[in-house]
């Protein structure tokens, strides 16, 4: 009889690295912490007015309620602090976590190291419901708490991937070559679909310009509302992600021998398809279609830290979440005041660092 979990953990998977390799891994996330911190106030404090950090670091002590220091600027900077920069800040961090941990969850799962987040459906998914967000006459809505383009893109995504996983199932089981296929059938039909929305519905206030932009990428944070919304979804999925390393690391086995061990692998792995998906569809609802990130970052971290999936999964959140904090900050920056798309920095600044600490490294890739 199958159980949720393997028969014997001790016996079925490698032994716990040794002190030094523990050691070794607090050091790298109490760096990448730091850093984390680091790029955060550094992106809030640039942009068309600059803040002093000193001054960003009082504003948000002050609004702790733990401490009180008089204010010495200008009261709009609070402002600009509080309700423009931060919640983009936040959001860009989230997104980057939100897509890495995807990006581990599926590379885990189809044992397929060019796995990410967009493999079956998630993208293809989000665009055709922004797409039918932008093409209906529907723009009262867009005042709402929630705009109308982030809700259709996240149900348009997770309704994609229920799909895909559905007609990939045969006989009670899902392969991952079927799943895979299916995924870029779906991924072709959806793109298609969304080319007919926009043919046979113009509208004349439409702007193309718009959708492109979310199509590209970009942290399309309003207010608060949205970060926490998606922060809940995000912050709920990375706990169950991490309930679930071992689980992963079994994957690694082979489905074969995962289902001799014990697990229950047709259910796991509907669980891994679903959490992982639903993380990255509450991601694109506020950050448009941005690559790379759930590709490079996990292969970055298992480049330094290994492939356990209990090291690599926190620190590819947040591996993830500072690649995209500086890749939004460049974005907002380089050319100001013209705000560049974050896919763009994702590609440009990712691939060639990936591919630098690959041929560094010079040795056989750990999987």
């Amino acid at each position: 009889m199958k159980t949720l979990f393997p028969v014997s953990p001790k016996e079925s998977l490698p032994m716990p690295p040794p002190v030094g390799h523990r050691r070794s891994s607090v050091v790298v996330y109490g760096l990448l912490i730091v850093l984390l911190l680091a790029v955060m106030l550094l992106a809030v404090s640039l942009g068309s007015t600059p803040i002093p950090l000193v001054t960003i670091a009082q504003v948000i002590m002050n609004g702790t309620g733990l401490f009180h220091f008089q204010p010495t600027w200008d009261p709009s900077v609070e402002i600009i602090i509080w309700q423009l920069r931060m919640p983009v800040v936040v959001g860009a961090a989230l997104v980057g976590a939100a897509l890495a941990v995807a990006g581990v969850l599926f590379q885990g799962l189809l044992r397929n190291p060019l796995a990410d987040p967009f493999l079956i459906g998630t993208s293809s998914g989000a665009a055709l419901g922004a797409t039918i967000s932008f093409v209906l006459p529907v723009a009262a809505l867009y005042d709402t708490f929630f705009p109308l383009t982030a809700i259709l893109a996240f149900i348009g995504a997770l309704a994609t991937v229920l799909f895909v996983y559905s007609i990939a199932r045969v006989g009670g089981r899902t392969p991952v070559v079927t799943l895979l296929l299916a995924g870029v059938v779906v991924n072709s039909v959806m793109v298609a679909l969304q080319t007919l929305l926009l043919t046979l519905f113009p509208r004349n206030d439409f702007s193309l310009q718009s959708l492109f932009n979310w199509l590209s990428g970009g942290i399309a944070v309003t207010g608060w509302w949205q970060v926490l919304l998606v922060g809940l979804l995000v912050l709920i999925g990375l706990l169950v992600a991490s309930r679930l390393t071992r689980v992963l690391d079994v994957f690694a086995l082979g489905e074969e021998s995962a289902a001799f061990l014990g697990l229950h692998v047709e259910g796991y792995k509907f669980l891994l398809v679903m959490l992982a998906s639903l993380i990255t569809a509450a991601a694109v609802s506020i950050s448009g279609l941005i690559g790379f990130v759930g590709l490079v970052t996990p292969h970055v971290m298992r480049l330094l830290l290994g492939p356990r999936h209990r090291v690599l999964l926190p620190a590819s959140a947040l591996g993830g979440a500072i690649f995209l904090v500086i890749a939004d900050l460049l974005a907002r920056t380089l050319i100001a005041p013209t705000v560049l798309p974050v896919g763009v920095f994702t590609a440009l600044v990712g691939a060639p660092f990936f591919l630098f600490l690959l041929r560094r490294r010079r040795r056989e890739y750990q999987w």
